[in-house]
């Protein structure tokens, strides 16, 4: 739960609780849980479908991060959940969790919130009462392994947002985006990692790039696969030459 992540696409990274459970094949070899795990030191899991979620303590870091931003020309990005997921429907989470979340985020107009999820389905049901057309502060994404959660994708995309984004990591197979790419600001890929990592192949990334290309959606290419962040880093970044590090365009310029 750092302050400043070391996710390439993110500022800082910001649990308001932890614990989620499996729900496609990307979760397979989840980094949060193992991470979690480790630290709980024989404490109750957090983990799967009869576990708790349990609240953090770190809620007034955005309210510190928003106040550090004020008057900058570059606006902090906060990725939300990164041990848990916003929208998951556990019934371990208190629905005023979910209402302070969406307090703090209002109040924090100097930060953009990316909240990623692998439910998609439940995006609606979640959204506060005063979404409209979307917070202005809110950029709302989701998970996209391989072409079946491709295929759910209209759930996110009719939901109005300033930033409709794709974290496409791991990507475990080829996926085509023409039915949904018109409706994505942004694609974010990259190989899975740990020492069960499952091989990507090139052409995955490649496909992808090239319809975001041929979109003018902007692409940013992670990382490859690998054991572990040493291998990962000494394979670089780029792909056929060429480090992808496309971002969205800022909020400044987006007429909000």
């Amino acid at each position: 739960m750092a302050e400043n992540s070391g996710i390439e696409w993110t500022t800082h990274t910001f649990n308001p609780w932890i614990g989620c459970t499996k729900v496609s094949a990307a979760c397979d070899h989840c980094y949060a849980e193992a991470w979690d795990k480790r630290g709980l030191q024989g404490g109750p899991s957090r983990w799967g479908p009869h576990a708790a979620r349990t609240r953090t303590k770190t809620w007034g870091n955005p309210a510190k991060w928003n106040r550090q931003a004020e008057g900058q020309p570059d606006r902090p990005r906060v990725f939300v959940a990164s041990l848990a997921d916003v929208f998951d429907n556990h019934r371990s989470i208190d629905p005023t969790w979910r209402r302070d979340l969406w307090a703090l985020i209002r109040q924090c107009r100097n930060l953009d919130f990316l909240l990623l999820t692998k439910r998609p389905q439940n995006v609606a049901r979640f959204l506060p009462d005063d979404w409209c057309g979307g917070y202005p502060n809110v950029w709302l994404g989701a998970t996209v392994e391989s072409q079946k959660e491709a295929d759910r994708l209209a759930h996110l995309t009719a939901i109005p947002a300033v930033i409709h984004f794709l974290s496409m990591e791991p990507l475990l197979g080829p996926v085509d985006l023409s039915a949904h790419i018109g409706g994505i600001e942004w694609v974010i890929t990259g190989g899975e990692n740990g020492v069960h990592y499952r091989a990507a192949d090139p052409d995955w990334f490649r496909g992808l790039r090239d319809q975001c290309a041929a979109a003018c959606v902007p692409f940013l290419f992670k990382q490859w696969e690998g054991r572990g962040q040493k291998e990962i880093k000494a394979k670089g970044r780029e792909l056929d030459g060429v480090v992808h590090d496309g971002y969205p365009t800022p909020r400044g310029e987006r007429g909000l």
